[in-house]
């Protein structure tokens, strides 16, 4: 069956809304998806009926609810190709979900081991884990990119990069800023070949592509609810089993434990080792129905309409004169994400511009100031799009980007 763009708008009731008297735009769901009704009424439903904390109330509130919790991850562990629902840990988002793998990960590390990123991160995959090598003495090394915007393996494996010091690797699947897909399965078998960790923030993958961890040769892998039709307050970090048993807690409280003395404490195996104190029942819950909706619409009919709509988005962009596309100008290998700088207009002033007509883009680093650094650009403007884009608001798009370099006095 088609994609049916139009059917798949009607389930989000947030695109009926106008913005003065234009119809809303929404281009910023790498910033955050919008959220189907299916979800809406699931969290609704669980807060009405059902509400209850889990694992420590025998009462049937407490046992919905925690049915509705482990539900959750169960749907969540067959939705990545997980071997086993205890190979997903709830996190509040997935920035949470990094500082965990960089904190236990660095357990072991001290002086002469190197963590390895890239250049092209959000800033939630760098900084957790300069604060390990603070920590540990450990020293932190990065990828470059080309001049396409893609992670530049040719020169990495000239510099010998990743070598028998490398213990972490950790790198997106997608770029929030190029759109870039990287070849992390590629990077991952660098990593192994040396006995590193694979780390793998899925932010802008998840939500976009077909997701098996294994496929993606990833030992932990990061990524949040609210940018895949779920809930804010929920992110995710999936790993080998082995491996998180391996790992120390991150946070002490209630229900990580298994026995608690005064002289000491045993801790829980995973994932309850890594969910200390009230979880997130309710957005657990919005999570497994978020997966449910995916699920049913079918997450490879999710991966071509973004393509085909990023085509056409880059397509029409490129008309501009003067617009600089920055990363790949091609939809091969790319995420739904197009960030772009046009001459004498700063990103601000476009996002605001576009704002008055409706249209909802991001402007700034995008977190992500050192790539911005590397491309020689103070910020940009980036428009998103995902499963509810229409070709109609990537038209809406470009003329209105017309229209602001107009308003500054320029030409496009």
């Amino acid at each position: 069956m088609a994609f049916d763009v139009e059917a798949v708008r009607a389930q989000f009731p947030i695109l009926a809304r106008t913005v003065g008297e234009h119809p809303l735009r929404y281009l910023d769901s790498a910033n955050t998806s919008q959220k189907p009704q299916q979800v809406i009424d699931a969290i609704t439903e669980h807060y009405a009926r059902h509400n209850a904390n889990v694992a420590r109330a025998m009462h049937l509130l407490g046992a919905e609810a925690t049915e509705a919790y482990e539900g959750g991850r169960s749907k969540v562990a067959d939705f990545v190709g997980a071997t086993r629902p205890e190979e997903v840990v709830f996190t509040k988002n997935a920035s949470e979900a990094l500082n965990l793998a960089a904190h236990t990960l660095g357990a072991g590390l001290g002086e002469g081991d190197e963590v390895v990123v890239s250049v092209a991160e959000h800033h939630s995959n760098i900084v957790p884990w300069q604060f390990l090598c603070e920590r540990t003495g450990a020293t932190l090394r990065w990828f470059d990119i080309t001049e396409e915007g893609r992670l530049d393996l040719e020169a990495a494996v000239r510099d010998g990069l990743v070598n028998e010091r490398t213990k972490i690797v950790s790198i997106a699947w997608v770029s929030n800023v190029l759109g870039t897909v990287h070849p992390v399965a590629e990077v991952a078998a660098m990593a192994h070949a040396v006995g590193a960790v694979m780390v793998v923030d899925g932010c802008q993958g998840v939500p976009q592509l077909p997701t098996r961890v294994a496929d993606l040769g990833a030992d932990l892998l990061a990524f949040t609810g609210h940018k895949m039709v779920g809930p804010t307050g929920i992110g995710v970090l999936w790993g080998r089993y082995d491996l998180l048993a391996s790992l120390p807690p991150f946070l002490g409280g209630g229900e990580m434990i298994e026995i608690v003395r005064m002289t000491g404490s045993t801790f829980a195996p995973p994932p309850a080792r890594f969910e200390a104190g009230t979880p997130p029942i309710a957005q657990g819950a919005g999570l497994g129905a978020a997966v449910d909706w995916l699920t049913g619409l079918g997450m490879e009919k999710v991966a071509a309409h973004e393509q085909a709509i990023t085509a056409y988005a880059l397509e029409g962009l490129q008309t501009i004169r003067g617009l600089r596309v920055l990363g790949p100008t091609e939809a091969v290998d790319r995420g739904g994400a197009i960030s772009f700088t046009v001459p004498d207009v700063h990103p601000h002033d476009m996002s605001q511009l576009l704002d008055s007509q409706g249209i909802a883009v991001r402007g700034g680093h995008h977190c992500a100031r050192p790539l911005h650094e590397r491309l020689g650009v103070q910020s940009s403007t980036r428009a998103s799009f995902y499963l509810y884009t229409t070709e109609a608001e990537v038209d809406a798009l470009v003329e209105g980007v017309a229209r602001t370099i107009t308003f500054f006095g320029g030409t496009p």
